[in-house]
């Protein structure tokens, strides 16, 4: 740490407030003009700033609870349920008991630095947290955290530094996310909405578009206890995105058992399904990186038929809101709703002429080339961003 730069106890350069809940059952005291946070606000947060919430108090709800009002500028740090979520106040707002809020000294502490550091330091902050049904982070404790505090100046130096990646790993989030969208817009604009059918094409099960139709292997033939280290790729549902393969939370089996269970065998190009969990139909393609996998159950595997269908139609067709609307019928379970996979075999959607779909299909390469050069350029960024923040509170930028 740079001889310029002090620490202090988190109660020495901010005061720390905390919130609370009006009885909720005393309308009165709701649906006021009093801007009124809940951790859950701050989840759903796009960047640093909150202005406003859904819900509010009245001036009674505020004098007949231990909720403060929050001067603009303040930190709010939630402090249970879960730990960790930040955000800076541009407007005044009470916060419920979820929180332990910092109001900074400004002759000492810039907002945007502590925003910063409660934000690199979450894991830390977790560890703190004691409760038996959940985590929390008392004020006693919170109040003894020790921060590192650089001169004024250079807090603001390091806050606009980190701003700037955040923003750049924003702009570059936003750029996929409206590749997406290009790839919706491909599709209805040769296709049609596919629950109107507008262009007339005729309609054929999802079965008769495949070669192959598989759910994964069912009860003990699969279970937790038979995952491996390494070997196969075991294709869970939360691998399953909307057109998206999504390599984390991994699990194999061995060779050996793969072996016993060879007629599940997936491979690069094939239409992976999610019949169960959010939403609950969506699909992806197996990636050419991953040579060979097994399907777990509810995640339904479909082999495309080339004369018939091509997978990247069939599995944005999946992917389509429209799609998901037609199957809702489908749907069945009381908890947990799922298609099963007859139900999902037996789906009647249209099917464009074969040389129309491989067109979509060399379209949505050249899409997916763009996107795969903006989800490089992210890791990047992601990369950079990580080790900014682990430099920039040890005065070493």
């Amino acid at each position: 740490m740079k001889s310029d730069w002090t620490t202090a106890r988190l109660d020495e350069c901010a005061e720390i407030v905390s919130g609370a809940t009006p009885r909720t059952s005393v309308g009165s005291y709701w649906n006021g003009d009093v801007c009124w946070a809940t951790p859950k606000d701050l989840n759903e947060l796009d960047g640093a700033y909150i202005s406003d919430t859904p819900r509010k108090l009245t001036r009674a709800g505020l004098e007949n609870c231990a909720a403060t009002i929050l001067p603009a500028g303040s930190v709010l740090f939630s402090s249970r349920a879960p730990i960790g979520y930040v955000a800076v106040n541009t407007v005044p707002m009470a916060t419920n008991q979820g929180f332990k809020s910092f109001v900074p000294n400004r002759e000492r502490t810039e907002p945007k630095f502590l925003y910063w550091w409660l934000r690199t330091n979450r894991s830390f902050l977790e560890s703190l947290g004691n409760g038996a049904t959940f985590k929390e982070v008392s004020k006693a404790t919170v109040s003894r955290v020790e921060i590192p505090l650089p001169p004024l100046a250079e807090q603001r130096r390091i806050a606009d530094l980190l701003d700037r990646a955040e923003a750049l790993r924003a702009k570059r989030r936003t750029t996929l996310a409206q590749l997406d969208s290009l790839t919706q817009f491909i599709f209805l604009d040769l296709f049609g909405d596919p629950a109107i059918n507008p262009k007339g094409w005729p309609l054929k099960a999802i079965g008769d578009l495949a070669v192959k139709f598989s759910d994964g292997p069912f009860g003990s033939n699969l279970k937790t206890e038979h995952y491996t280290g390494t070997g196969v790729r075991v294709v869970r549902l939360q691998n399953i995105g909307v057109g998206e393969f999504i390599d984390d939370d991994v699990a194999y089996v061995s060779e050996d058992h793969f072996a016993r269970l060879k007629k599940h065998e997936c491979l690069p190009g094939d239409v992976l399904v999610g019949t169960l969990g959010d939403p609950n139909l969506r699909a992806c393609i197996q990636p050419n990186w991953l040579p060979v996998a097994l399907n777990k159950a509810d995640c339904v595997q479909l082999r495309s038929n080339e004369h018939v269908a091509n997978a990247a139609f069939i599995c944005s067709l999946l992917n389509q809101t429209a799609t998901e609307r037609m199957a809702q019928a489908l749907m069945l379970g009381q908890t947990r709703v799922r298609i099963s996979m007859g139900r999902l075999r037996g789906l009647q959607v249209p099917v464009p002429p074969i040389n129309l779909q491989r067109e979509f299909a060399r379209r949505v390469e050249a899409v997916e080339k763009l996107k795969d050069a903006q989800r490089a350029s992210l890791a990047e960024l992601d990369a950079l961003f990580a080790s900014l923040q682990h430099r920039a509170f040890r005065g070493e930028l």
